[in-house]
C-alpha cells in the first residue's frame, strides 16, 4: 500500500482534505520492521515525525547496569515520537525503542511537515492533544515506578492495558512491573477474591472497574 493509504488509517489525519492528505503522502516513506529490531536508541536524533501503523513498539531505557527498565508500550494508529519543540526540525530520543511483533510505520519529513501545516496552524491542536497524552503517560510512569505497591501497579497494568496483560507470560508481566512472580500471583488471586477481577484459564476480566481504579487511585494521594 501507497503512504496515502496508510495516512487514511491514522486517526491523527481525519481532519485533513484528500488535498491535504496527498502533501502529507509527498513528504512520506512507509518502512517495515521485524520483530525484535530496533528502532532507535536514546540518545539518536531524527528528522521525521513517527507513526505506528500496525504491529507493536516497546519503549524502555537502561540503567547504568545495563538491565532493561520498561516504560510502555506504542500500539498501532499511534504516534511514536517524543517532541519537546516544534520549532526545531531535530527529534531527539530518550529512551530506546524495539520492535515487540512485525510493524509497519509512516515516516514523515518533519521539517516539510512542519512548513506545509504546523506553521499554518493545520494539525496544532491534534499534536497538542498527542503530547499532553504523552505528558500525562510520563506521569502516570512516576507513580508506577516510584509511588505504586504492588497490587497497585498490577491494578494500573490491568485497567490500562488488559489486552497486552492477557497476552503476555506471567513472567514477562513480573520483569515489567519489577515485582516477583510470586508477588504477581498473590497481587491476582488478592484481586479475584475482592471479586474485583476474573480469572479464567489464565485470562484476566474485569469485573468492578471502579474498585480496580481505586487500587491504585488511592495510593500516595
Amino acid at each position: 500500500m501507497t503512504p496515502l493509504n496508510k495516512i487514511n488509517n491514522i486517526s491523527f489525519f481525519n481532519t485533513l482534505t484528500n488535498q491535504q492528505k496527498e502533501q502529507i503522502a509527498s513528504i512520506s516513506v512507509v518502512k517495515k520492521y521485524d520483530k525484535d529490531s530496533i528502532l532507535y536508541y536514546e540518545s539518536d536524533t531524527s528528522k521525521n515525525l513517527l507513526f505506528l501503523i500496525s504491529g507493536l513498539l516497546k519503549i524502555f531505557k537502561l540503567d547504568k547496569f545495563d538491565n532493561e527498565i520498561f516504560l510502555y508500550h506504542i500500539h498501532e494508529n499511534s504516534m511514536i515520537s517524543e517532541l519537546t519543540s516544534i520549532k526545531q526540525n531535530d527529534i531527539y530520543c530518550f529512551s530506546n525503542a524495539e520492535f515487540v511483533e512485525d510493524s509497519e510505520i509512516l515516516s514523515i519529513n518533519f521539517e516539510k511537515f512542519h512548513e506545509l501545516f504546523l506553521s499554518k496552524n493545520i494539525l496544532t491542536m491534534e499534536l497538542m492533544e498527542i503530547l499532553l497524552d504523552k505528558t500525562h503517560q510520563l506521569q502516570c510512569i512516576l507513580n508506577r515506578e516510584l509511588v505504586f505497591d504492588a497490587t497497585a501497579k498490577v491494578a494500573f497494568m490491568i485497567n490500562q492495558d488488559l489486552e497486552m496483560f492477557n497476552k503476555l507470560k506471567r513472567q514477562e508481566v513480573s520483569f515489567m512491573l519489577h515485582i516477583q512472580p510470586e508477588t504477581l500471583s498473590r497481587v491476582l488471586k488478592k484481586l479475584s477474591r475482592n471479586q474485583i477481577i476474573e480469572i479464567d484459564n489464565s485470562d484476566v476480566s474485569i469485573k468492578d472497574k471502579n474498585a480496580l481504579e481505586y487500587s491504585f487511585k488511592g495510593v500516595g494521594l
